[in-house]
């Protein structure tokens, strides 16, 4: 499991400390692919809609599967551009 933890996050998926809601799966994402995280969540939602069901399984194989943020890691405050806007 160790090593799938360093592989994601040398690929900069991992769970934030700061900005998640249930998990931070969706916050992850969202850095990961340079978007808000209100914006992932809000397309995982309308997936769900879509395309129901396969979303109840996968968030939680991203849980177990995404390392938590390092304390001290230079993400450590990080904030979606949508959160600064507020």
């Amino acid at each position: 499991m160790n090593s799938v933890h360093r592989n994601m996050y040398a690929q900069g998926l991992y769970r934030p400390r700061h900005g998640g809601m249930l998990a931070g799966v969706c916050a992850g994402l969202a850095r990961r692919f340079g978007i808000g995280a209100t914006m992932m969540r809000l397309i995982f939602v309308i997936s769900l809609i879509v395309i129901p069901g396969s979303q109840i399984l996968i968030y939680p194989v991203l849980w177990l599967l995404l390392p938590k943020e390092p304390a001290g890691s230079a993400y450590g405050t990080y904030q979606s551009p949508t959160d600064t806007m507020r």
